[in-house]
């Protein structure tokens, strides 16, 4: 199976799907400093690192949602809609998260909200579990195509007409 997205031959989605992993940890760590410092300007930061997040995970699900139009049934789809559903429950989780914090004029972070981000967290690792599962199978599934071409022997050589 190869992917529909592709730059210079690499699939896009698995890179579109780490930034928000990435951006997500860092607007926890921004909101578990902002409760143990009592320093608003990091809940804020925690805040808007959040929603820029959020639209990075919007632009990963549509890059997901093609690539999954093309994954055969069996196991490899089940895990790769498991993927999708484990990332779907982390942004879901950070949306309510953001929902929250939208109506305080601070925008800060509390205790439930800094638990339920851990918890965004931990449902995104086990997406991340499942993420690497799938690489591994569609590696393995690229090494056998690789092989068996590799048995098929060389192309014959085109002969100009003489």
């Amino acid at each position: 199976m190869e992917s529909r997205l592709r730059i210079q031959g690499h699939p896009i989605q698995p890179m579109l799907v780490m930034l928000p992993y990435g951006l997500f940890a860092c607007a926890t760590i921004f909101d578990l400093a902002a409760v143990t410092t009592g320093l608003g300007l990091l809940g804020e930061v925690g805040y808007w690192t959040t929603i820029a997040a959020l639209f990075a995970a919007a632009l990963a699900v549509v890059a997901g949602m093609v690539d999954l139009w093309d994954v055969p049934t069996g196991p490899t789809r089940r895990t790769a809609i498991g993927f999708h559903l484990a990332y779907l429950a982390m942004a879901g989780l950070f949306v309510l998260t953001c929902l929250i914090r939208a109506g305080s004029p601070d925008r800060g972070a509390t205790g439930g909200i800094l638990a339920a981000e851990l918890l965004a967290l931990a449902v995104g690792g086990y997406g991340v579990a499942l993420g690497a599962r799938l690489g591994r199978s569609f590696d393995h599934a690229r090494r056998e195509f690789a092989a068996r071409d590799a048995f098929d022997g060389p192309a014959q050589p085109l002969r100009r007409p003489v």
